[in-house]
């Protein structure tokens, strides 16, 4: 695996991130797995386009950029699925089990924001201060103001897309699995995995070792929380 730079041939904008993810969704079954994170995913980055223009950010252009660079990666491998490529290997547990009838809907959700947090965002940050020639320290504000905005993203995922009181029993082994990932400590492992990768940008054999690494690593976390389980009802 190679970590090429990110280009921002399209999208370039949050607005046209925003235009691409919900002609992405349009055109899925709704209880498509791929669909599933792509309705979370673009309820955020709408929420981070609200915020861009009224004072929330620092530096508002520089967060626009990672937050299209961070969004190409996710795209990039979603066109990489449907032309029969080999996408990054966070993002193939998700693309193979997305139409599997033992899957939850929040496991698809949780799987594809571990893909995204776990992977995509640690190289969007290396390719955004590589592009602004600013060091890790001048994005950091904004990457943690961002990490507010994402504070109640797991719970109101929960809230959704996990089964109603009801089926609290028989949903012991979802409740466990889905309650063994953290978005907090996952996007904690990026900002230090970004740190790590950034201050080896010098060495470019480890890093590109070390990138693959997390890719597969954070591959099979994405396995493991897609794992099937039994169908109640």
């Amino acid at each position: 695996m190679t970590m090429p730079a990110q280009r921002l041939d399209a999208p370039r904008t949050v607005q046209s991130v925003v235009a691409r993810m919900s002609a992405l969704g349009a055109a899925l079954p709704p209880e498509d797995g791929v669909a599933v994170f792509n309705r979370v995913y673009l309820s955020v980055t709408e929420e981070v386009g609200r915020r861009l223009g009224t004072g929330y950010f620092q530096d508002p252009a520089a967060t626009e950029e990672l937050d299209v660079r961070f969004a190409a990666r996710y795209l990039a491998a979603v066109d990489a699925w449907a032309a029969g490529r080999r996408p990054p290997a966070c993002w193939r547990p998700l693309f193979e089990l997305r139409g599997h009838p033992a899957v939850r809907p929040v496991q698809f959700a949780m799987a594809g924001i571990n893909a995204h947090i776990g992977h995509d965002l640690a190289l969007a940050l290396v390719d955004t201060c590589r592009s602004r020639g600013a060091e890790p320290a001048a994005l950091e504000g904004d990457f943690d103001r961002v990490g507010a905005l994402l504070a109640g993203l797991e719970e109101r995922i929960r809230e959704e897309l996990m089964p109603g009181p009801d089926l609290l029993e028989a949903a012991d082994p979802l409740t466990h699995l889905v309650g063994s990932w953290s978005l907090d400590k996952a996007r904690d492992a990026a900002w230090s995995a970004f740190r790590a990768l950034w201050g080896l940008r010098a060495l470019p054999e480890v890093v590109e070792e070390f990138a693959e690494r997390i890719d597969k690593s954070v591959g099979l976390v994405g396995r493991c929380l897609l794992t099937p389980l039994p169908v109640t009802g």
